[in-house]
């Protein structure tokens, strides 16, 4: 490969009909955008193309990724995504952009091919809310456990998957196993089935990769709140995800989302 690589492609907002109505248009501009923002973990997606091509299944079993994001993508942009390789502290590292058909950087990423070592105990498996109660400080309190989810890897839902992130690498459908985009969806859902939301926006996560997550293989998603916080009148939310499959640790997910967003 050389320094860098470039490819494009045109952006597809999977969640127009989702609950999260920060999707949704008319409810965007409400909040200052210019129209329903494509899911962060969908622009995720994009990013992670250029670390699988680059080495194959040996990232997914162990490597690593920290993406955040700056500014909205919107269905149907035709944007860009860089990859430029370089040396880290650890070895080679890409550095990932998404630039929009202006020029401007809507998220930036960098992937490792080295797992981060995480020397926290797992979040605890528990029931989800039968209630779900209102997002807020007192509701997501630092260290409380979530509700966790269930799934199984369904190759049938996974191929629509893969055609919406417009991913076209063949190591997801040749063993198969799991796109890093699917499986961070659910640090998104784990947070939205526990508290309930309006419209919210998923902002950043750091990403270890430990393992394939194959056809299915039971999975199970556990959470717990790291954080809550204000800044500039919006309300972030820090989650600890981890993803088993099997009762195996495949992804460890810090996620990061403002849950209550400052209206325009």
């Amino acid at each position: 490969m050389a320094s860098a690589t470039t490819y494009r492609l045109e952006a597809f907002n999977t969640a127009t009909a989702s609950a999260n109505k920060i999707h949704d248009d008319a409810v965007a501009k409400a909040y200052g955008f210019r129209g329903g923002l494509v899911p962060g973990v969908d622009v995720y997606a994009y990013i992670t193309h250029a670390p699988a091509e680059r080495w194959g299944p040996a990232w997914l079993r162990h490597g690593s990724i920290a993406v955040r994001f700056d500014h909205p993508v919107y269905d149907g942009q035709r944007i860009t995504v860089t990859a430029s390789a370089q040396d880290g502290p650890g070895g080679e590292e890409l550095r990932v952009v998404v630039t929009d058909p202006d020029g401007v950087a809507c998220a930036t990423a960098t992937a490792s091919l080295r797992a981060l070592v995480d020397e926290r105990p797992l979040p605890a498996a528990a029931p989800l809310p039968t209630i779900r109660p209102p997002a807020s400080a007192a509701a997501l309190p630092p260290g409380a456990t979530l509700g966790s989810l269930s799934d199984v890897l369904d190759l049938e839902r996974h191929r629509t998957y893969l055609a919406d992130v417009r991913e076209t690498l063949p190591i997801y459908t040749e063993q198969p196993c799991a796109h890093p985009g699917w499986l961070l969806r659910f640090a998104n859902t784990v947070l939205s089935s526990n508290v309930e939301l309006g419209p919210w926006i998923h902002v950043a996560s750091d990403v270890t990769l430990l393992g394939l997550t194959l056809p299915g293989q039971a999975i199970d998603v556990r959470a717990a709140v790291v954080e809550e916080t204000e800044r500039k009148g919006h309300r972030f939310a820090e989650l600890d995800v981890a993803v088993l499959a099997d009762g195996q640790l495949v992804q460890r997910i810090h996620h990061t989302a403002i849950h209550t967003p400052r209206r325009r």
